[in-house]
């Protein structure tokens, strides 16, 4: 979808909609909160301060050319989106931002700007020669497909399905919590676009709890949604309005709680990308690269879920490079390095307090697709090559080979997964997880071997998915089906797999 985005000052008179919106039909549900009180804009870094105003993003991922289901190809980097068809002709497109655009015969997609432009105004910027930018010499870093290093096994010798299920074609899957994933369900005749469903991961069933948006009445949509053990978070938008809402609820895991309506924006703003950790609701807000708004700062917002203590806990003097990923207790953002230059600054931060647990700031105007944490530390993706950079100037997915410390991310080894990225990457006990060009592959950094999944007979072009982030016992991957064998019965649905380690 396109920008659509969110308020930032005061009470913008673009912005329609005020008060407290009806609740759709949700699962087990009474009436939403509303966020009352004028919008402000709150500045600073680091630790949470108390906010009432809005305001986000998305960017686009072409599928590659499909390649053998025994592991991934090379191949350009993708420039579209993930598209998922519908049962009913329409299309969804999952995007390198997560954010899910464009279904059903929606035709009000002329604004899906990619809004990729960077904003080179600073405010309070330090000097370039204070900032230590990761420097990494090529001698360093290690492909693992390229190279003779690393030896390819058989996906079954390291990990075993733990359970699967089958939901409706075209479905879409994140998974960052032990017992549960998210789901968006397309509807079955399009009005409403979309459900909300979770997944349990152990028994391979799911229950929907959002039947529709809460401002369905309203022409808005469920675009977006993440979820944990203690509660959802997701993406409400009117894409013909352009006007977008975030909404928190607490869950059991098999029902939701009262919607609470934590933030809301307009045109101005790109939608969020949203995270959940624990019982916390994060949210990036972004104002749009060539809107009114677009000098003003970029903020990391959080909220507890179904609660409407809305806090800034981070605050960028430019756009951020990448969506939030969430882990257990914690998540990394990419904000904007104080500096003359635009250097992004990988900030692993405390879900609880806010503070920064981890950084690491790249060399100028390296922009990573995707940044996370593992085992080893910071890991970050780049779906094209730099001229400069030596080390880490490739396409492809980085992390370091051992654990850093100290912040010592110069001087340690590097490993580069070297494929297009299009996910954001995982850890399943000690298998690197990462999204390859059809497959789904898993990297053992001691062992020095890697293996990639068998793609399903029918999957579309971007071949299985990757729906894991953090670093977990399991890893969750799904792909849509449409197979029509000529001696067997025809295939259609979302296949969810939840593998684990074998030992």
């Amino acid at each position: 979808m396109g920008n659509v985005a969110g308020l930032g000052g005061p009470a913008d008179a673009g912005s329609a909609r005020r008060g407290t919106p009806s609740v759709g039909n949700v699962a087990g549900l009474g009436s939403a909160s509303g966020v009352g009180g004028p919008h402000r804009r709150a500045s600073g870094a680091g630790r949470f301060r108390s906010a009432t105003s809005p305001t986000p993003r998305a960017a686009s991922v072409r599928p590659s050319a499909r390649t053998s289901s025994r592991g991934p190809a090379h191949g350009s980097p993708p420039s579209g989106g993930v598209r998922v068809p519908t049962p009913s002709g329409g299309e969804v497109l999952l995007t390198r931002r997560h954010f899910l655009y464009g279904a059903l015969g929606i035709g009000a997609l002329a604004a899906a700007g990619a809004g990729g432009t960077v904003i080179a105004q600073q405010m309070g910027s330090a000097s370039d020669d204070d900032v230590a930018v990761l420097e990494v010499p090529k001698s360093a870093v290690t492909a693992v497909i390229a190279s003779d290093a690393f030896a390819e096994v058989d996906f079954a010798e390291r990990m075993q399905l733990a359970s699967t299920c089958e939901l409706p074609y075209g479905s879409l899957v994140w998974a960052n919590d032990d017992e549960i994933a998210a789901c968006l369900l397309p509807g079955e005749t399009g009005k409403p676009l979309t459900q909300v469903a979770l997944l349990s991961l152990s028994s391979g069933s799911y229950a929907t709890v959002l039947e529709r948006a809460v401002g369905s009445d309203e022409g808005f949509e469920v675009y977006d949604v993440r979820a944990t053990s203690s509660g959802l978070v997701w993406t409400e938008a009117d894409i013909l309005d352009g006007v977008w809402r975030i909404y928190t609820a607490r869950s059991d895991g098999s029902s939701l709680g009262t919607p609470t309506l934590v933030d809301e924006g307009n045109a101005d703003w790109e939608t969020p990308a949203i995270a959940a950790v624990g019982n916390r609701a994060f949210w990036q807000v972004l104002p749009k690269a060539d809107g009114a708004k677009r000098t003003e700062d970029s903020l990391l917002k959080r909220a507890t879920m179904g609660a409407t203590d809305v806090e800034v806990a981070w605050t960028s003097h430019g756009r951020m490079a990448s969506a939030p990923y969430g882990l257990e207790d914690s998540l990394v953002i990419t904000p904007r390095a104080d500096t003359g230059s635009v250097h992004y600054q990988l900030t692993h931060l405390d879900a609880a307090s806010g503070e920064a647990l981890d950084t690491l700031v790249l060399p100028s105007s390296m922009k990573p697709l995707e940044a996370g944490y593992g085992a080893t530390g910071f890991t970050f993706a780049f779906d094209g090559a730099y001229q400069y950079g030596d080390g880490i100037a490739d396409l492809g997915t980085y992390l370091p080979a051992a654990t850093v410390t100290d912040g010592g991310y110069s001087a340690a080894p590097w490993v580069r997964f070297d494929r297009s990225p299009s996910a954001a990457p995982a850890w399943c006990g000690s298998f690197f997880m990462v999204k390859s060009t059809s497959a789904v592959c898993g990297v053992d950094l001691d062992a020095r071997e890697w293996f990639a999944f068998d793609v399903e007979s029918g999957a579309d072009t971007y071949g299985e998915y990757l729906a894991s982030t953090g670093i977990r016992d399991t890893v969750v991957t799904f792909s849509n089906i449409d197979d029509k064998p000529v001696n067997a019965d025809p295939r259609k649905c979302c296949l969810v797999r939840v593998w684990t380690p074998t030992a």
